[in-house]
């Protein structure tokens, strides 16, 4: 009977492993991403709220497709992809979102359209840390000046009238949010209201991507970890079985 609980102990000891293991829905990181999404109070209340346009997150689904965006006066897309992915084996994670021929004519009256052919923001979560970017091609911005290809992070150019700053447009915008993770905006347009408001108030995003933090390598409880986990078994249990054969022989 002791020889008998020795095998049951190894097994319960595996079982406990297995249990106190995180799910594998909550250990990996998690991403999103969307084309577009504004939400806006203009120059005589006019409330304007749409998107987020194709999003995409790791838990599903995990692309996104839109075929053309249009809020008369505010903005206008072509085609919008999207897709966040995970990799279960690394715990790392991938989103990516592209808007392509964008229009936007919410600062036109201050600084002529901006326009752009593609504006792609991306990111990626790995165990060595979280990094993302943002591309731009094809950039028109009126009388608001010049951008980079590939701005620097958090590239700010300022929209005033008569001296006050009414808006301010901010190219790849990087934020740490508390949770670890980052977004990267490829265009944040904010209205900043106010008395000389001219625009209105609110914010207009085009193409946004967010990952992680990276979860963990190997989910205990699904995959590879339970392989892993079945092998620790067997490492247990053969040894445990050879002992009861000894001993069975022994009293024979």
């Amino acid at each position: 009977m002791r020889v008998r609980m020795t095998g049951l102990a190894g097994l319960v000891a595996v079982a406990a492993l297995l249990a106190a293991a995180p799910p594998a829905s909550a250990a990996p990181g998690d991403a999103s991403a969307h084309g577009a999404e504004l939400d806006l109070s203009l120059l005589g209340g006019n409330a304007v709220t749409a998107g987020p346009f194709a999003a995409a997150d790791a838990n599903g689904p995990t692309t996104g497709t839109f075929a053309a965006a249009d809020v008369p006066g505010v903005l206008k897309t072509g085609v919008v992809d999207t897709s966040a992915t995970r990799d279960d084996k690394t715990g790392g994670v991938h989103s990516r979102a592209v808007t392509a021929d964008v229009r936007l004519d919410l600062l036109a009256s201050a600084t002529g359209a901006i326009t752009a052919e593609v504006v792609e923001a991306e990111c990626d979560a790995t165990q060595k840390g979280v990094v993302g970017r943002s591309k731009l091609a094809g950039v028109g911005l009126g009388r608001l000046g010049e951008v980079a290809v590939e701005p620097a992070p958090n590239t700010v150019l300022d929209v005033d009238l008569v001296g006050v700053d009414i808006a301010r447009v901010v190219f790849n915008e990087q934020v740490r949010n508390r949770d670890g993770s980052l977004t990267v905006n490829a265009i944040h347009v904010t209205l900043i209201g106010g008395v000389l408001g001219a625009l209105g108030s609110g914010d207009l995003v085009v193409s946004s991507a967010t990952c992680g933090p990276a979860g963990l390598p190997i989910p205990m409880a699904s995959g590879a970890g339970l392989w892993l986990a079945l092998g620790l078994l067997g490492l247990i249990a053969v040894p445990t079985g050879a002992v009861v054969l000894r001993r069975r022989r022994a009293m024979a």
